[in-house]
């Protein structure tokens, strides 16, 4: 792993505590994976091939078949088309709202289905949205704030009334999608990264724990799909990020390498791509 650093390491994996749940189900996990007949990776080779190919002297036969959401545009079966891997429900009323705002202009904010912040990170990351002066679309989940209702200032919500909306949940695919959405503030979950790169929609990154901290790091400062948002929040850093992603020159790099990623995740699925080969020969040579 290129360039790493201590930080961009997961917490568990930094633990000096023998004892650390996480640190010995990962351990123990890595140690079993020898023994398995396959490992099959949701990412592409594209973008990950030193360490798929690190991977590959050690283990059984790796198989990136990534990114999901773009293969599965290739399932012809509608009747799989039902099948979703949100563990909440959506609300789709976002969309009208969506349809209001001019291409690329709005923030779409979403940690997640799991991560959760404290009730100051929340008020911070609320005021620097505002102040930004860009509009905005925050999924804010019922048991979003760690101990505390995720309720909101009320001078906060008179001042972007006109050019915030907050809901519980969303298809977050068909969001990205819109043609609407300039950016992503994300804390830089798998899923989110892998739905970003498919769509060509640059980041905001925040990570919170497991491997979002080096899913950060490789978007920021190996992809360049991303500016990072320090771990001590503060609406000041919010602001500026903002700004600088819609409307800054390292925005337009960014946005540049997003749309080379996108590409390179489409060359990836297509019939004839890495990434679909690969999937065949996991059916060929592991399943039948």
């Amino acid at each position: 792993m290129k360039n790493i650093r201590l930080r961009d390491f997961p917490r568990y994996i930094r633990t000096t505590n023998p004892n650390d749940v996480l640190f010995n189900f990962t351990k123990d996990e890595a140690q079993d994976s020898l023994e398995a007949t396959a490992i099959v990776v949701h990412t592409f080779e594209d973008l990950e091939g030193p360490v798929l190919d690190a991977m590959s002297d050690i283990l059984p036969p790796v198989y990136s078949i990534g990114p999901l959401s773009l293969m599965c545009q290739q399932v012809l079966d509608e009747s799989l088309k039902a099948i979703v891997s949100s563990l909440w429900k959506d609300d789709s009323t976002c969309f009208e709202w969506l349809e209001k705002r001019v291409p690329g202009s709005v923030i779409y904010v979403s940690f997640g289905s799991a991560a959760m912040i404290t009730r100051q990170q929340l008020v911070e990351f609320a005021w620097g949205l505002a102040n930004s002066g860009h509009d905005f679309l925050w999924v804010i989940r019922p048991d979003f704030v760690r101990g505390d209702s995720a309720t909101l200032p009320e001078d906060f919500l008179s001042e972007v009334s006109e050019r915030g909306l907050l809901i519980s949940w969303c298809p977050q695919e068909k969001v990205l999608k819109h043609p609407s959405i300039g950016g992503f503030l994300t804390h830089c979950g798998w899923n989110a990264i892998m739905e970003s790169i498919s769509l060509g929609v640059p980041l905001i990154c925040w990570p919170c724990f497991g491997d979002q901290q080096t899913n950060c790091k490789y978007a920021c400062n190996e992809w360049g799909i991303g500016l990072e948002i320090s771990n001590d929040v503060n609406r000041e850093e919010v602001e500026r990020v903002i700004k600088e992603l819609l409307g800054g020159e390292k925005g337009v790099e960014t946005r540049r390498m997003a749309q080379k990623w996108k590409e390179r995740a489409l060359s990836a699925t297509e019939s004839d791509g890495k990434s679909f080969l690969s999937l065949e020969r996991v059916i060929e040579e592991v399943l039948l």
